[in-house]
Order: structure tokens, then C-alpha cells, then sequence
């Protein structure tokens, strides 16, 4: 994984082992996603999930330990270009109420025999928060995506 984060923006990738039609469908997938957003958890959580992928399509995910401490993200789609590109401007929402709106463009390229997804993303409110989304959140997401590429 290489990552730079400068001007409160971040780029961040991995190598991903399967195919972009693949990853592309483990990331967009609601179903899929319901299981991998949860899939290191020692605890299960709350995880919900509904997307309509299309240009001015949303995906709302909620998620967190219990129902009164819930984050909520809703992504309206800009661009989609399956298995190749996906932007989306997304309002995120913490459970007390602060909210964050920023752009997540990702590329998917078949690469080495899997897929190399490219992260950046715009808007962060501080360094603080971008950081914590380079080290936790996307960091994260794609130890997710690949537990469940690679489950047995």
C-alpha cells in the first residue's frame, strides 16, 4: 500500500487479489458489502446497507456497535464505469451528529493477475480526520475486501 496525503486529500492503494470485475462487484455490492464490512469484527455490529448504482444513484450504509451509536454514510454517484472508475460525493455522519462531505474517486486496473485500486479522495475538514482515514478507514476497508476475496 502506498499513500500521500497532502493539501487534506488523500491517495491511497492496494493490490487486491482477484480480478477488477470481481473487486468492483465485492465493493459495490450491497450484499456483499453487508458481509465484508463486518468480516474482522470479534463483535458483530449493526450493518445496513441499499445501493442504487447509477449516475445520481445513492448507496446509504449504516453501521456501529449498537442502534444508538450509529455512523451513517450516503454516496450519490457522479461517475460509474464498471469495473474501471467509481466517483461518488458522499456525506459522512458520526453519532453525535458531525457530518463531513468530501469525493472518493477510485480506479480499479487489472495488474500482476489481480487488482490495483486507487483511492483519492477530497474535502477533509482537517488533517486529523484525513489521516484517520488513510490509517483506519481505508486501511480498513481493503483488510476487509481482501479477508473476503481470500476467505476459505
Amino acid at each position: 500500500m502506498t499513500t500521500d496525503t497532502t493539501d487534506l486529500e488523500l491517495r491511497t492503494s492496494r493490490q487486491l487479489p482477484a480480478p477488477p470485475d470481481v473487486v468492483w462487484d465485492v465493493y459495490t455490492d450491497a450484499e456483499k458489502q453487508q458481509v465484508w464490512f463486518s468480516i474482522l469484527d470479534e463483535e458483530p455490529g449493526i450493518v445496513r446497507i441499499e445501493t442504487d448504482l447509477r449516475v445520481g444513484g445513492r448507496q446509504t450504509a449504516v453501521w456501529g456497535p449498537s442502534e444508538d451509536q450509529l455512523f451513517t454514510e450516503v454516496q450519490t454517484f457522479v461517475e460509474v464505469d464498471p469495473p474501471h472508475r467509481l466517483v461518488s460525493d458522499t456525506v459522512a455522519s458520526t453519532p453525535d451528529g458531525q457530518t463531513m462531505t468530501t469525493r472518493i474517486t477510485l480506479t480499479f486496473t487489472a495488474r500482476d493477475g489481480g487488482t490495483f485500486v486507487e483511492v483519492h479522495q477530497t474535502g477533509f475538514p482537517s488533517v486529523e480526520v484525513r489521516d484517520f482515514f488513510v490509517e483506519m478507514g481505508w486501511q480498513g476497508a481493503f483488510d476487509r475486501i481482501e479477508a473476503y476475496l481470500t476467505r476459505g
